[in-house]
């Protein structure tokens, strides 16, 4: 294999327009795990949201606490394939299928989205895919440093003599055709090792995608996505940020500060162990404090094994000051991040938040005071027969997941890195061993 050939995960092939698949995903995350099932039926296009050519119907899913996985990336291989295969199982008998593939996503490894540009001169005078696939693939080996991984290669806009804003070059004449490109790269050893563990639990990988990119897939509304929006997928170790503009995903970013430094803060704060840290903030955690919270006092049980420690009492504002500390070192980092983004040039675009995290009360007023911008939570759009728990912001990715076989068809992908969904006659075929064999 080439350098090149190295540096891709591998990505699935388009949805087949009118046959019905089978598709799994799996989000790995620093708390959770969660695995859904659905069925991809196609559907007319006046009953799908923009974008999509197939309805998705949910038949089975699970959540279980996350084991072996800091930061978004796996530290105990055996813990977290036990987690996985967990969550697998009961994911398979709800759904009574058995899964043989998954599409994975990667919240880990320091995403970082760049905005590519490469041109070359055009010898035959009109645009051929493979002067696509050649300049395409040129810019994608220029945004791949040692040590990274392509998560994404999508192409933004195209150019011809200079001329900028061409939606599809092919056919069209010109002496050279340039291509402005979003490449989303991840460290390649976070990215491998969570492969390693889908196949150590005998599943294949059909594809790998950025969390906050499927985030955004299945929260963001059309205007949205057209006006400018980022979202901010927070979740416990992680906070991962996809850019949207014209439509199009165009940059992304994150950093390792999550949920669980809340939930640490707290512990510390209060001298609490972990487990009554997580309670607390699930149950009473909040940004907002208002005049009766110093007056509002409650219990808090001391840490350690002794049961005569006497527990201690806090009031709901030391909690809330606890909370609010963090969420605002969160926010001034997503801000910084955004400013370096072609977010900042959209001035009417908004901000939606996303993942577990994002349902402490009052975040999207914090974040609009910090950010400047409109706020909102993101919850999955356009989903038949989701559960009640489903239907909530910290499951955007696994639903994203589902949704996005049905944009594989934007992406540049080199062609030895494809895998086909398994539909309702066709087998899954391709095993991607060999590219964890043969490295990066």
């Amino acid at each position: 294999m080439t350098g090149l050939d190295r540096n891709q995960t591998p990505k699935t092939r388009p949805m087949p327009q009118k046959r019905t698949a089978l598709v799994a995903s799996l989000d790995i995350g620093t708390s959770k795990i969660a695995c859904m099932i659905a069925r991809l039926k196609p559907c007319p296009p006046n009953e799908a949201l923009r974008g999509r050519s197939h309805a998705v119907e949910l038949i089975g899913y699970s959540q279980i606490q996350s084991r072996g996985v800091k930061a978004g990336a796996v530290v105990d291989l055996a813990e977290c394939e036990q987690a996985v295969r967990q969550a697998v199982a009961l994911a398979e008998r709800m759904a009574k299928v058995r899964v043989e593939s998954v599409l994975l996503s990667v919240s880990g490894g320091r995403l970082q989205g760049q905005l590519i540009e490469a041109a070359a001169d055009i010898k035959g005078g009109a645009v051929t895919s493979a002067d696509v696939t050649r300049i395409t693939s040129t810019g994608m080996r220029h945004a791949t440093a040692e040590g990274r991984t392509v998560l994404h290669a999508l192409p933004v806009g195209y150019a011809l003599d200079g001329v900028k804003g061409i939606r599809d070059p092919r056919g069209m004449v010109a002496r050279q055709f340039g291509v402005d490109m979003n490449v989303v790269t991840a460290d390649a050893t976070a990215a491998k090792n969570l492969m390693l563990v889908v196949e150590r639990c005998h599943l294949n990988v059909e594809a790998m995608a950025a969390s906050p990119y499927v985030a955004g897939l299945s929260v963001l509304t059309d205007d949205e996505a057209d006006i400018g929006a980022a979202v901010v997928e927070m979740g416990a170790g992680t906070t991962t940020i996809a850019t949207y503009a014209g439509g199009r995903f165009v940059h992304a970013g994150g950093f390792a500060v999550g949920g669980q430094h809340i939930t640490m803060d707290l512990a510390r704060g209060l001298s609490a162990c972990i487990a009554d840290a997580e309670r607390i903030k699930t149950l009473y955690g909040t940004v907002l404090t208002g005049g009766s919270d110093a007056r509002e006092l409650m219990s808090v049980p001391a840490a350690g094994d002794n049961e005569r420690d006497a527990p201690q009492i806090v009031s709901r504002a030391t909690i809330a000051n606890i909370v609010r500390h963090r969420a605002e070192e969160i926010f001034e980092m997503v801000r910084d991040r955004l400013a370096d983004s072609p977010f900042a040039a959209e001035p009417r675009a908004r901000v939606v938040l996303s993942g577990g995290a994002s349902q402490l009360t009052g975040l999207p007023e914090l974040a609009t005071q910090i950010l400047g911008r409109p706020v909102r939570i993101g919850r999955p759009l356009g989903f038949g027969r989701l559960p009640n728990e489903a239907k909530s912001a910290s499951f955007a990715v696994p639903t994203g997941l589902l949704v996005y076989p049905q944009y594989a068809h934007l992406e540049h992908v080199e062609p030895r890195h494809t895998r086909q969904l398994r539909t309702g006659t066709d087998g899954y075929f391709g095993k991607v061993g060999r590219w964890l064999r043969e490295g990066f």
